[in-house]
């Protein structure tokens, strides 16, 4: 069961009506994303999970996407082709194509992109010995219409293609790991494949979802583009924890209570300054229970914040924005660290990809946040500041820049 997944299976047939009038003359997959067709992201995210072949099963002008990718050697992996009518659904697409489907093998579809953890949901799919282990985004921000019942465990209890069922939370986006057997289940005639099969499953308990809070970019509709090329373009963003990272922490127990008590710390504005010449979005994310406890209220904790952009503006620099969770320590909120809940406020709000962002704390919460987000994480100490950890930055991105451009040069 262990044994490590090389295909993936890519569902590209369809018209993609909501697309008119690009689709009229094109595939939905070919949309330009920033001038990059959309199925090149997707061949690239597959080729960084390892993937070695690639079947897509086409339908609709399949000519158009079969030249534009052809073999796949210019990715570094190979691409196969099944090519079906295109009045064909996804159960009868992948049936046809049976014979050309791997054992075990990620299935996607052609419209979804998100960064997931591709090695929980590997490893998940491993330990519930499933037979279709999907991705479901939380959907805690009602972003679309739930259409799963997932348990604590992750078994899907309940899968509703019309999303009619009361109290859904969660929808499937795809990237599913799949065992082939699964096919024997797809009826004859022409069928969806999640409508017919995953009910089946759900009822044998051999569905499970691996969760993922970040959220999922489309071409599904001109709605959603103008999303996913926000989130498709380059950004370089830092997350800063407050206290303990750029000033002095209070004791514990205390709290920076108003603005005459937040003393920064050396070489933290220096830090800031240097990301911010450099590019980079900076965001402050902090827990401030004191407000919860009753030690400062929202309004003091504006005015520290003024404080600290007021000093930095007299040394011409700032930050871009800052989150911060008002919640004790027992209030059982998503937002407080070790919870990435704020992470994922900030992503939404400026559509980052978080695995490229980089998260610096001084505390084990800090860290812990941010890699339940996925970002880069960096832990800070006295002999290990921020400033330090911005230079490295810094001089990372740089020399991945130099790489890209002598990759990328004839």
């Amino acid at each position: 069961m262990n044994k490590r997944v090389t295909q993936a299976v890519i569902l590209a047939g369809g018209l993609g009506t909501r697309l008119k009038p690009f689709t009229n003359t094109n595939p939905k997959p070919m949309y330009p994303i920033n001038n990059v067709p959309f199925i090149d992201y997707l061949i690239c995210q597959m080729k960084n999970f390892g993937m070695e072949e690639l079947l897509l099963l086409l339908g609709y002008l399949p000519e158009k996407i079969m030249d534009y990718l052809g073999d796949g050697s210019n990715y570094g992996l190979t691409i196969n082709y099944d090519i079906t009518p295109v009045d064909y659904d996804t159960g009868m697409r992948i049936k046809h194509a049976a014979s050309q489907i791997a054992d075990k093998f990620l299935l996607l579809y052609c419209d979804n992109y998100c960064p997931i953890n591709y090695s929980k949901l590997f490893a998940d799919f491993c330990n519930n010995e499933a037979k279709i282990q999907i991705t479901a985004y939380s959907n805690r921000d009602n972003y679309t219409k739930s259409n799963l019942h997932i348990t604590d465990n992750g078994l899907v209890t309940t899968y509703d293609k019309k999303r009619i069922t009361p109290n859904l939370q969660g929808v499937d986006i795809g990237y599913a790991l799949v065992d082939k057997s699964i096919i024997s289940l797809i009826p004859e005639g022409n069928c969806n494949f999640e409508a017919e099969v995953y009910p089946q499953l759900v009822e044998q308990n051999k569905l499970f979802a691996t969760v993922n809070e970040h959220r999922y970019y489309s071409i599904g509709s001109f709605k959603r583009i103008k999303l996913t090329e926000e989130f498709f373009k380059p950004k370089r963003v830092v997350f800063l924890d407050r206290d303990g990272t750029i000033n002095k922490r209070p004791a514990r127990a205390c709290y920076i209570e108003k603005p005459e008590d937040f003393v920064w710390l050396p070489g933290a504005i220096e830090a800031i300054n240097i990301l911010k010449k450099n590019g980079f979005l900076v965001i402050i994310i902090t827990n401030q229970p004191g407000i919860a406890r009753g030690n400062l209220t929202e309004e003091m904790l504006h005015c520290i914040h003024e404080k600290m952009r007021a000093d930095l503006l007299k040394e011409r620099t700032e930050i871009d924005d800052i989150f911060y969770c008002p919640h004790n320590w027992d209030d059982g909120c998503f937002c407080r660290k070790p919870n990435p809940g704020m992470i994922f406020e900030a992503q939404k709000k400026y559509s980052l990809n978080l695995s490229e962002c980089y998260l610096i704390g001084d505390d084990e919460r800090d860290i812990a946040a941010g890699e339940a987000a996925g970002c880069i994480c960096r832990m800070v100490d006295e002999k290990y500041t921020v400033l330090d950890v911005a230079k490295e930055i810094v001089s990372l991105e740089k020399k991945e820049k130099i790489h890209d451009y002598f990759k990328d040069t004839p």
